[in-house]
């Protein structure tokens, strides 16, 4: 016999969601990965920056696994748990963690970073990111695409529009910031939920993918969920995600 709908629920409710490590879904939820590998694309090349910035770090996690990063390296960061989380994990690596509200303007000057980051971000600015890049800098990033974990949506919400998060929508933006695109490549990615514990713990956690999310709300719903989880087996959803790399030119002479 599973455990039950209360039990589930319960446990997930008071597990704390800080930073964006997924650690406690291990053997409830799974998810396919891109087959590029952001953290080892960016490992090389944060190995290779001078000066860098990673915009909405998270609580850090990121940066903190890399072997080496630049001699100058800033992260940015507006949610107060997740901001002292990074400020505790990048400080002992050498990195400068700073409260921003993540709205234009970027607290930086002009041209002061060779390479900018970011994975996952909420929004992207790309004016201010073609703004602080230094000539021949490049803006390096994974995204959430298109329709992503739809199915969990719109089981809790009803239909919704999918069309938001667009790659090409990317490109053009990044093109009309006046930044080259030079990588741009874009999966559809399998994600199973095993329990409803693991569904609550997802969308306490990733809180775009049902606004206003609480148990109490959808408690109905949950329970709905549950019930088919445990008559069908996992409940089946997929991400999307896309990688984009664009630079900033190189003045002529």
């Amino acid at each position: 016999m599973g455990r039950s709908f209360d039990d589930l629920v319960t446990e997930a409710e008071a597990a704390p969601v800080d930073g964006w490590d997924f650690s406690w879904l291990d053997g409830r939820a799974s998810e396919e990965r891109p087959s590029w590998g952001y953290s080892r694309l960016l490992a090389e090349r944060m190995a290779r920056a001078t000066a860098a910035l990673d915009i909405q770090t998270g609580g850090g996690e990121i940066l903190a696994g890399l072997p080496v990063l630049p001699p100058v390296t800033v992260a940015t960061e507006s949610w107060p748990p997740n901001l002292r989380l990074a400020a505790a994990r990048l400080r002992e690596r050498g990195a400068a963690v700073v409260a921003d509200d993540e709205e234009p303007r970027l607290p930086f000057r002009t041209g002061v970073f060779d390479l900018v980051t970011s994975r996952h971000p909420v929004r992207t600015w790309w004016a201010e990111i073609a703004r602080v890049l230094r000539p021949g800098g490049a803006y390096f990033s994974q995204q959430v695409g298109p329709r992503t974990v739809f199915e969990l949506a719109e089981f809790f919400l009803g239909p919704l529009d999918g069309s938001g998060r667009d790659p090409e929508r990317a490109r053009a933006e990044a093109e009309a910031a006046g930044l080259a695109v030079v990588d741009l490549r874009a999966e559809r990615l399998r994600m199973e939920f095993r329990d409803v514990g693991a569904v609550v713990y997802f969308l306490r956690k990733v809180i775009w993918i049902v606004p206003g999310f609480t148990v109490a709300r959808h408690r109905a719903r949950l329970r709905d969920l549950h019930e088919r989880i445990e008559a069908e087996g996992p409940f089946v959803a997929h991400s999307s995600r896309f990688l984009i790399e664009a630079r900033r030119a190189v003045a002529p002479g």
